[in-house]
């Protein structure tokens, strides 16, 4: 699909443009191969110790291991794994990682957890960093809003006004101007109290 509409090939793009860690795991989340549902409390805790040892070690294989565990386990089996994680290390994970690693394969390995324990909150989070961090950054914000608005665009808005006290129309209202704030808002939509 993506090869006809863009003329190149979306696995091809990625191991040609990037490099490392970073592509290696870019390529197992193109590839789709997470589990489904499966839990394993045992699983878990030898998955937590290795994510440690990744934590600790940085090597090579190390780096691998954590890739593998963060791009493959289900969804719910990470979230026995970051518990586990918790309880060997007495860290969060998120936390380990940003003192172990740096760069983009950083920013990868925090945006897999963070997407794991709540993609809602996660596409809240980027879409106020976009637009307050970054003086209105409209690739982010455009892509965000059109890839979730049929998926779950009414939860990352409820989110977004639970976390930052004002809602995302709001904040893109007073943001935008013209045809392009008509356009976002339309999309984005609002709730009674924003019009």
């Amino acid at each position: 699909m993506l090869t006809c509409e863009y003329s190149s090939n979306l696995q091809e793009d990625i191991y040609s443009e990037t490099s490392g860690h970073f592509r290696d795991t870019l390529m197992n989340l193109v590839q789709g191969t997470r589990e489904e549902g499966y839990t394993d409390p045992a699983m878990a805790a030898q998955d937590a110790m290795v994510l440690w040892e990744a934590c600790q070690q940085k090597t090579g294989e190390h780096k691998t291991m954590l890739q593998m565990i963060l791009c493959n386990k289900s969804c719910q089996q990470l979230w026995l794994v970051f518990q586990e994680f918790q309880n060997i290390s007495g860290q969060d994970i998120v936390d380990a990682i940003n003192e172990c690693y740096d760069g983009y394969f950083q920013e990868l390995l925090v945006a897999i957890v963070l997407c794991v324990r709540d993609k809602p909150g996660y596409f809240a989070y980027r879409l106020y960093s976009a637009i307050h961090d970054f003086g209105f950054h409209n690739k982010t914000i455009i892509r965000i809003l059109i890839a979730r608005s049929e998926i779950d665009l009414m939860t990352i808005r409820k989110r977004y006004k639970e976390r930052y006290g004002k809602s995302l129309f709001h904040d893109i209202k007073n943001c935008a101007s013209g045809h392009y704030e008509k356009a976002l808002l339309a999309i984005c939509a609002g709730d009674a109290e924003d019009y």
